[in-house]
């Protein structure tokens, strides 16, 4: 009776981590199915970046700001890292097409120039004072270039930043319970631990040998 008990107290116990661990391992999968797809493959990108050709495609825009608004900004007593006003911000949205936030530009007394990162290419901003000549630069690399951005976190923002760091504690919980459904099947898998074990020498092996 006593063997019986423990029999059933071990099934039970294992079935409670069964349950938990598959749980948190097949949630943990969902919120990282898209983002681990999008690693994968931005990681084989980067490995080959200089083997894929890129067709940078670049967009200039010249404007003349209104006397008023050129001379209330060369007047402006703007600190050196301040974002841009707000009327020059509509005029450029209007005029241009080019949407400014409050990123802090550079002003000194001759010029003001705001550099525009974002991922998959750049641009700037000048505006030059007290005349009110701007000028615009736009440079696009295209998708592969983008996506290769986000895997980095390159000018992404903090919006990407959080889901990054998001992703990153999805993935380890994916691994974690991945790890330890393996040792609750390993006695009826006999090859499992021989695959882990190939999984980190391998990888080892070529840090070691070849990366120097």
């Amino acid at each position: 009776m006593e063997k019986q008990s423990d029999r059933f107290l071990e099934q039970k116990r294992r079935s409670f981590w069964l349950k938990h661990l598959h749980q948190w391992h097949w949630i943990s999968s969902a919120v990282c199915l898209v983002g681990m797809l999008l690693f994968a493959a931005t990681g084989i990108t980067l490995n080959h970046a200089s083997q894929i050709e890129a067709h940078p495609r670049v967009v200039s825009k010249e404007g003349q700001l209104p006397p008023e608004l050129a001379r209330a900004l060369a007047e402006a007593k703007a600190a050196d890292k301040a974002p841009l006003p707000a009327p020059l911000r509509l005029w450029l949205q209007g005029q241009l097409a080019v949407t400014v936030g409050e990123q802090p530009a550079e002003w000194s007394p001759d010029e003001i120039y705001l550099s525009l990162p974002r991922p998959g290419g750049d641009a700037w901003l000048s505006v030059e004072l007290p005349d009110g000549a701007v000028r615009y630069e736009s440079t696009d690399r295209g998708w592969i270039s983008y996506f290769n951005d986000l895997h980095k976190g390159r000018n992404t923002g903090e919006a990407w930043k959080w889901f990054l760091d998001v992703f990153a504690v999805a993935c380890l919980v994916f691994c974690v319970t991945g790890f330890f459904l393996l040792h609750i099947h390993a006695r009826n898998r006999p090859v499992t631990w021989p695959m882990v074990a190939l999984g980190v020498a391998v990888p080892l092996f070529l840090a070691l040998v070849f990366i120097h």
